[in-house]
């Protein structure tokens, strides 16, 4: 886009340093907390993310918009950030599953977007001194004006979000991985009885669905606040917690829920806030980290074997209150040697702080959801037996 067809407009963190930039997307003003993703791929899987919902994202890659958007990447019915960042945005996208450039699909969803900002100047300035809130403008030119707004916003400390994210009525998910993009046929090749999960949405992304799909799983999404009494009434091989945004120890009817569901001994898998939610209906307490973790290329592991993950999140289980006599830690961020999965010493019961459905990032992990389907059929056989 010419310069001179661009809108002005003003970013403003919370400590004041402002940023003058031209407008993408929608026209309006946003506050949000200001986090940053390494990724270099994935934009569309990333602003789509429940994960991201209240959080104003900072591309780190230099240039959007490239490859247009398409409803196949959307990991939900509509961007959930409440704004986008980038050196440059593309206006113009080449690629043929393109059906909309990026800047009219945010504009159509009312999310603004600024442009032509240093936006390595703004990474180093999250990573030094840590994710704060941030607005974006294109109405308020002053700085002190949009810097007011910006520091009445909530932070992200005690926030519930999960509630504006999670679905409002149960459905069914049958549809696994396209053939097309399917990454590991010899995994689903012999599928093997259909297994019934439950999984409690926090905010979870359509391949994480996909995933359990493709290794022949039906899967039934509940309201975050779904009791457990409900929850078993589907008598389910498993129960998978989603992933999710905001503070999970804000999330209580969901940390209750789970602690009533451990009593019940079912398999249980959880990632990213399921993870956090997991440990603590386990005892566990969670933290804000500086800046979080965004991206495609996170180390993960503990002994002999290192994962390249996507990751995904501003909070991270404490290790020192982890409950040690009932839970053992079987990932570590190898980066930060923060907890990035935990498992339980007597129940089938395991979660990891990482995305393994990968869209976008690597697919190390993916077989954590043939280790849960395991766990399931384990479980299921092992209980045919106690009947009989």
């Amino acid at each position: 886009m010419p310069l001179l067809d661009a809108t002005p407009a003003l970013f403003v963190l919370a400590d004041g340093t402002s940023y003058r930039g031209w407008s993408f997307g929608a026209m309006g003003t946003v506050v949000g907390e200001v986090v940053f993703n390494t990724g270099m791929t994935g934009y569309q899987e990333v602003l789509t993310d429940p994960s991201y919902c209240g959080q104003i994202v900072v591309f780190t890659y230099p240039e959007l918009g490239n490859t247009g958007v398409n409803q196949e990447d959307e990991e939900s019915q509509q961007p959930q950030v409440r704004g986008a960042i980038t050196r440059n945005i593309c206006m113009r996208p080449s690629n043929w599953r393109s059906t909309q450039s990026l800047s009219d699909y945010l504009k159509q969803h009312q999310i603004p977007g600024i442009y032509g900002i240093d936006t390595r100047a703004l990474t180093r300035k999250i990573r030094n001194f840590g994710a704060m809130n941030g607005g974006i403008s294109t109405e308020i030119m002053d700085e002190a004006e949009l810097l007011e707004r910006v520091l009445a916003a909530p932070t992200m400390k005690g926030l519930n979000l999960v509630r504006e994210v999670t679905t409002q009525k149960v459905y069914e998910w049958l549809e696994p991985t396209d053939s097309v993009w399917e990454f590991n046929p010899d995994a689903t090749a012999n599928p093997g009885e259909t297994l019934t999960v439950v999984a409690l949405d926090f905010g979870i992304k359509r391949n994480i669905l996909r995933r359990l799909a493709s290794y022949n799983c039906r899967v039934i999404v509940v309201p975050a606040d779904t009791s457990a009494e409900e929850i078993l009434k589907y008598n389910p091989d498993g129960i998978f917690l989603s992933n999710g945004p905001g503070d999970p120890a804000a999330v209580t009817e969901g940390i209750e829920t789970t602690k009533a569901l451990l009593s019940a001994q079912k398999p249980m898998f959880g990632i990213c806030m399921g993870h956090q939610i997991l440990g603590h209906a386990l005892g566990a307490e969670t933290f804000k980290l500086k800046f979080g973790h965004r991206g495609l290329n996170q180390p993960a592991g503990l002994q002999r074997r290192v994962e390249i993950t996507s990751q995904n999140h501003s909070f991270a289980l404490d290790p020192d209150s982890l409950p040690q006599q009932v839970v053992e830690i079987s990932h570590l961020n190898l980066n930060d040697r923060t907890v990035a999965g935990v498992r339980h010493k007597n129940l089938p019961v395991f979660s990891v702080q990482y995305h393994p459905e990968a869209s976008p990032g690597p697919h190390d992990a993916d077989y954590l959801f043939e280790e849960f389907v395991q766990t399931m059929r384990s479980a299921r056989q092992a209980e045919t037996t106690e009947v009989k």
